[in-house]
C-alpha cells in the first residue's frame, strides 16, 4: 500500500522504542515481546485542520480505491476534535504480522541520522510520521488504518522528572567544587611568616667556574 507522511504534528505517548500492550491488572500499557498477545507499537499524533484535512482526503482516496463490494461509500472519519479545534489521531504496527515478528519503526532525527534503538520519543516534541494506509473490513465496518513506519522528530521535549514536592524554607545545598589551586594559596596565606636569615655573601667565583658557566651556556644551543 501507498505511504503517506504527516508532517509537523504533536507526538502523544509514543511507544516506539519497543512493543507495549494493555495489562488490565495495572491498568495501564505496559512494555512485553513482540509475540505477546496483542502487543504493538504506537503513536498519537494532534494535528491542526489544514494537516487533518490533508490526512483524511489521502485516506478516502485510498479506501475507494481498494473498495470492495457491500463496503460504505464513503470514508467514516475517526478522528478526534478537541475544543481547540485541533485533531488527533493514531498509528500502530502490531508486534506479529502474519505469524512473523515485524520490523520495527524508524525513528531519525531533523537531519536523518538514525537514532539508538531505545530512544524515548516523549509526548510534546513534534513529529513526521511515514504511515501505509490499509483499508479493512472489521466486524461489517469498514475503514483505512495508519500502519506507522517511522518517525522522523523535529523537535524533541526532553523528559521531565516528576517531583511532588514545592519549594519551601529549610536546607538548602550548595555544591563547591574542590579546588586544588585555591587550597594552595589559602595555605600560604595562613602560613606564619619564618625569621628571615642573613645569607652569606657568596665568594667571588673562581676562574673555573667562569669556565664552566660558559660551557654550559654555549652548549645550550648545540
Amino acid at each position: 500500500m501507498e505511504q503517506y507522511i504527516i508532517k509537523n504534528v504533536e507526538a502523544l505517548w509514543p511507544k516506539i522504542n519497543r512493543t507495549y500492550h494493555f495489562d488490565s491488572n495495572e491498568g495501564r500499557s505496559v512494555p512485553c515481546e513482540p509475540n505477546a498477545q496483542n502487543a504493538e507499537y504506537s503513536i498519537q499524533f494532534r494535528m491542526d485542520n489544514d494537516t487533518a484535512k490533508g490526512l483524511f482526503t489521502a485516506m478516502s482516496q485510498c479506501y475507494l480505491a481498494n473498495k470492495k463490494d457491500k463496503w460504505a461509500d464513503k470514508l467514516e472519519r475517526t478522528f478526534v476534535k478537541d475544543d481547540d479545534g485541533m485533531f488527533t489521531h493514531k498509528a500502530n504496527l502490531k508486534g506479529v504480522y502474519k505469524n512473523e515478528i515485524t520490523k520495527k519503526p524508524l525513528q531519525v532525527d531533523a537531519s536523518n541520522n538514525k537514532l539508538a534503538d531505545d530512544f524515548l520519543l516523549t509526548t510534546g516534541s513534534t513529529v513526521n510520521i511515514a504511515v501505509q494506509f490499509y483499508p479493512y473490513d472489521y466486524g461489517g465496518k469498514q475503514n483505512v488504518s495508519l500502519r506507522l513506519r517511522a518517525v522522523q522528530v523535529v523537535k524533541y521535549v526532553p523528559i521531565e522528572e516528576r517531583n511532588p514536592f514545592e519549594a519551601t524554607d529549610g536546607f538548602v545545598f550548595e555544591a563547591k567544587e574542590e579546588n586544588p589551586f585555591d587550597a594552595g594559596e589559602t595555605e600560604a596565606e595562613d602560613a606564619v611568616a619564618e625569621p628571615k636569615k642573613v645569607a652569606k655573601k657568596p665568594s667571588p667565583p673562581t676562574k673555573d667556574a667562569d669556565g664552566n658557566l660558559s660551557s654550559i651556556v654555549d652548549d645550550w644551543d648545540d
